[in-house]
C-alpha cells in the first residue's frame, strides 16, 4: 500500500508542477461545459424567412404576422418576386421562401382551400425538416383559428391529443446535452491526459528508472490509475455543481451510483489508454490512435441522435463502445430517476470491459520492455 501511495504522490506532484496540464485539468472542461451546452443543440431557431406576396390581401398579412411572432422565424425583406428572392437564397441570406399567388384569399374564401408556394434552403436536411415542420404547424394553427370566423368552410371534427413529455417536460435540449458533456469530459480527463503523462514519461526517460526499482506491475498500474480517477471524480462533482446552479439540470436518481459507474467507467477507459500509451513512443503516435478512437466512439454513443435511429450495424458496434454505457448511464440517472437494477446490464457490460481490458493490460505492460 505505501508503494502505491507512493507513485500516487509522484503523479500528483508532476501534474501540478506541469503548467501545461493544470489549465486542461481546471480552465478548459468548465469553459467547454458552458460553451459547449449552449452552442451544442439541435434547437432550430432564428430561421430566415422571407415573403413574395402577390395577393396583397389581409389573409396573407394575418399569416405574416403569425410567422412574425414566432420565437423560431427571423423576418426577412420581402420581395416582388419569386426570382428576386431566390436570388437572395441562392447567396445565403435567407432559408425559407413563401410565395403567395394572386387571389389566394378568394380562393380560400371561395373554396375552402387555396395553394401557397413554400421553398426551403436544404443543404442541411435536419434544419429543412424542422422548418418545413414549423412553416405547416404556424399555417394550420392559423387556418384553426380563422376558417371559422371569416369563412364559410365548415372544419371537419377534430380530435383533441394531449401530450406530456416525461423526463423532460420543457424539451430543454439542455438537459439532454449537459449530461454528454459531463460524459465527455470525465473520459478526456481520464483517458486522455493519463495517456499522455504516461507516454511523457517514457520521452524524458523517468520511466526507465521505475523498470529497475521492485514495484510491482499491478502497484504501478493502480498508482497510475487513482490520480487521474480522483481527478475526474472531481471534474465531475464541480460539473454536477455547474449544472445545477447555470442549467438547473434535474438530479433526479441515486448520485452515488453515478459515482459508482464513473469509477468503473474509468477504470475501463484508462485501461484504454495505458494500452495506447504501452504501444507508443511518442505523445504524437498516442494522440492520433486515441483521436481515432475517441472520435469514432463518440459519434457512436448518441450524444447528439439517438442510437435506436442509427443503422443496425452501428448499434451492434455499440456493444463494445464503452462511451454508449456510460453515456446511457448518465442521462438515466440525472434525467429519468434510473435505479440501480434499472442500470445492471449497464454495470454487468462494463465490469465486463474492466476485467478484461485490466488482464491484458497486466499481460501486455512488461517493464524491462518499455
Amino acid at each position: 500500500m505505501r508503494t502505491i501511495l507512493a507513485i500516487v504522490r509522484k503523479e500528483f506532484l508532476q501534474v501540478f508542477r506541469n503548467r501545461v496540464m493544470l489549465p486542461i485539468l481546471f480552465v478548459v472542461p468548465f469553459v467547454q461545459l458552458i460553451i459547449l451546452v449552449n452552442a451544442a443543440t439541435l434547437e432550430i431557431k432564428n430561421i430566415r424567412i422571407s415573403f413574395v406576396d402577390n395577393d396583397f390581401s389581409s389573409t396573407t398579412r394575418s399569416i405574416f404576422n403569425k410567422f412574425a411572432y414566432s420565437p423560431f422565424f427571423k423576418i426577412q425583406p420581402s420581395f416582388g418576386s419569386f426570382k428576386d428572392a431566390e436570388i437572395e437564397m441562392k447567396k445565403g441570406k435567407t432559408d425559407v421562401i413563401i410565395t403567395f399567388p394572386s387571389n389566394f384569399e378568394k380562393k380560400l374564401k371561395q373554396e375552402g382551400k387555396a395553394e401557397l408556394q413554400v421553398n426551403i434552403n436544404a443543404i442541411n436536411g435536419v434544419v429543412a425538416g424542422i422548418s418545413a415542420a414549423y412553416v405547416q404547424s404556424i399555417i394550420a394553427s392559423f387556418l384553426k383559428e380563422e376558417m371559422g370566423k371569416s369563412y364559410t368552410t365548415i372544419l371537419p371534427v377534430q380530435i383533441k391529443v394531449i401530450t406530456h413529455h416525461w423526463f423532460n417536460p420543457q424539451l430543454n435540449y439542455k438537459n439532454f446535452m449537459l449530461p454528454a458533456i459531463l460524459a465527455l469530459l470525465v473520459t478526456m480527463i481520464g483517458m486522455l491526459l493519463s495517456t499522455l503523462n504516461f507516454v511523457r514519461e517514457k520521452e524524458i526517460g523517468t520511466i526507465e528508472q521505475i523498470n529497475v526499482t521492485p514495484i510491482r506491475k499491478y502497484q504501478f498500474i493502480i498508482g497510475k490509475f487513482l490520480p487521474f480517477l480522483l481527478l475526474a471524480l472531481v471534474e465531475l462533482s464541480m460539473g454536477l455543481i455547474i449544472g445545477k446552479l447555470l442549467y438547473d439540470i434535474p438530479m433526479l436518481g441515486n448520485l452515488g451510483n453515478l459515482f459508482i459507474f464513473t469509477i468503473l467507467y474509468l477504470i475501463v477507459v484508462m485501461s484504454v489508454g495505458l494500452l495506447v500509451a504501452v504501444s507508443s513512443r511518442t505523445q504524437q503516435q498516442a494522440l492520433f490512435v486515441l483521436f481515432f478512437l475517441l472520435l469514432v466512439s463518440i459519434m457512436l454513443s448518441g450524444i447528439f441522435t439517438s442510437v435506436e435511429t442509427m443503422p443496425y450495424w452501428a448499434q451492434k458496434l455499440n456493444l463494445i463502445n464503452p462511451i454508449y454505457y456510460f453515456m446511457r448511464v448518465i442521462r438515466m440517472i440525472l434525467l429519468k430517476g434510473s435505479s440501480f437494477l434499472d442500470l445492471l446490464p449497464e454495470f454487468i457490460s462494463l465490469c465486463i470491459f474492466a476485467v478484461i481490458l485490466w488482464q491484458i493490460l497486466l499481460v501486455k505492460y512488461r517493464k524491462s520492455t518499455i
